[in-house]
């Protein structure tokens, strides 16, 4: 009787270890805080609205290793459309570890908080903590500590979680926020991260941040594209200052920078935007506003379009029957949302024509200009910017009445299709003619493109001085002042009227 008595008490004893052990990593799971309210509570309508904006996002590829993302952390109906361009560009590479850079939105706290063990729950389920790599992170300074109210209804890093879920299988995490803003920080934390992930090639960075907060839908994108033209130069502490000083807007200053820093120390010198909407865009209410971008930071030899050359400005070579397509799409577009108040859909193989580039769309009657609207900054492949600019130059011109159904056929169109921007030292870089111009101070700003200037016949004093004073309400001279930021580009432009199509 003693045997079966004897394997009776081992079995009891295993199942009360796995008890406890269970017990204990059920202690351990973060649970969601915000599932059900900042995105979908269910599994089914979580997974169900992740493919569809993971389907919808077409990134532009990148060729090497990919170090970082940049991802927005609003509410996923806001920004699930934006945050998707980087999920889905880096899905697919064989990324096992993910290490979620977020901050406090409500809380304040001393150091660097690290959730180092366990696992976080959404609704689709629990992904592990890379215990081994967290353990790292607080070998490494003293700064890093353990503190769980960082993470408590906290959306900069929990709203990262259900698209690493979608994104890679079997992936683990290592979430860590920022408890101040302290530049000091930020070089801890990149040094660290240069350290621990120099020898690893299966870990991906995401720096969690939402752009300019609550301004009007202009005005929001004309912040955010300074932003981003900062950005696009990855340089850590210039632009840590700039959204310091208020010349930026962006919460996660502190994930920005510390990735920044970190890409530089290991060699990845590269950054892609891949996609810019504000809520304006992705919601419809454009009264105030949030922007968001998804971007990439890697290892690349440069490409056209990627960067601009800081010798001389890109030059694009539309051929003809693109610049046709581009000028029928515009004029497609127009007819559809008039007529039928609807928006035509475009879909489209070239290569160019699905590069992400800026662009504006110009409309005449009768020789007077009847609306113009543009992106300066690429939001999505160049076919879809001009169908979109194309409505809203039609629609929305502030200066002008809607078109009407009946001045469909009056009017022609124009479009130009922009270089990246450049930002510039000095006025005497400025080539006119040549150039369009944006000049900004504080949050007044103004563009000319560059058929402005020989559409007036003025020289580059006459150009800049009414931009100055007519578009960006600034004193005159101001575009003379070392304070007063000067950005230059070059534009393609073509039209239907001039028969450069």
């Amino acid at each position: 009787m003693a045997q079966p008595y004897i394997i009776f008490m081992k079995k009891t004893i295993i199942f009360i270890m796995l008890l406890i052990a269970s017990v204990a990593f059920a202690s351990d799971v973060k649970e969601a805080d915000l599932a059900g309210t900042w995105y979908p509570g269910s599994r089914e309508e979580l997974l169900s609205l992740l493919r569809k904006s993971l389907d919808y996002a077409e990134p532009e590829k990148v060729e090497g290793p990919i170090f970082a993302i940049i991802s927005p952390h609003a509410g996923f109906k806001y920004s699930a459309q934006v945050a998707a361009y980087g999920y889905k560009l880096a899905a697919s590479r064989d990324i096992k570890t993910v290490i979620i850079l977020g901050f406090t939105h409500q809380k304040t706290f001393d150091g660097i908080s690290i959730y180092d063990k366990g696992a976080f729950s959404t609704p689709l389920g629990a992904i592990p903590v890379n215990t081994e790599v967290a353990a790292s992170f607080r070998s490494a300074s003293r700064r890093f500590i353990f503190n769980p109210d960082a993470f408590e209804d906290e959306n900069s890093v929990e709203l990262q979680i259900p698209f690493i879920q979608a994104a890679f299988k079997d992936a683990s995490i290592v979430p860590i926020s920022f408890g101040t803003q302290d530049f000091s920080d930020a070089e801890i934390a990149a040094d660290a991260l240069a350290d621990v992930l120099k020898d690893k090639k299966d870990c991906l960075v995401v720096a969690s941040t939402d752009l300019s907060h609550y301004h009007p839908y202009k005005d929001a994108n004309v912040i955010d594209m300074h932003f981003m033209a900062m950005l696009s130069e990855m340089k850590g502490k210039e632009l840590y200052d700039d959204i310091a000083f208020g010349l930026s807007e962006a919460c996660g200053i502190m994930p920005l920078t510390t990735t920044l820093l970190a890409a530089e120390k290991l060699g990845f010198d590269k950054i892609k935007i891949l996609k810019y909407a504000n809520s304006g865009d992705t919601y419809g209410d454009r009264a105030k506003v949030v922007g968001y971008v998804s971007a990439v930071l890697y290892k690349d030899r440069v490409a056209a379009y990627d960067v601009p050359d800081k010798k001389e400005d890109a030059q694009m070579l539309l051929n003809s029957s693109q610049r046709k397509r581009l000028l029928d799409i515009a004029r497609e577009s127009i007819t559809s949302f008039v007529r039928d108040g609807k928006r035509a859909n475009f879909t489209e193989k070239d290569p160019l024509l699905n590069k992400p580039m800026g662009a504006f769309v110009t409309l005449h009657e009768n020789g007077q200009l009847r609306g113009c609207i543009g992106n300066m900054v690429a939001q999505g492949p160049l076919f879809q910017t001009v169908a979109d600019m194309a409505v809203e130059a039609a629609t929305e011109d502030p200066r002008f009445s809607a078109i009407r159904k009946d001045e469909i056929g009056k009017i022609d169109l124009e479009v130009s299709v922009l270089t990246p921007l450049r930002k510039i030292s000095s006025p005497d870089e400025i080539k006119i003619p040549g150039h369009g111009v944006l000049v900004r101070r504080g949050y007044r700003s103004g563009v000319y493109l560059p058929q402005v200037a020989t559409e007036a016949g003025w020289n580059k004093e006459e150009f800049m001085t009414s931009l100055c004073e007519s578009k960006a309400g600034l004193a005159p001279d101001a575009w003379k002042d070392p304070a007063t930021e000067l950005y230059v580009f070059s534009a393609e432009v073509f039209g239907e009227k001039d028969g450069s199509e």
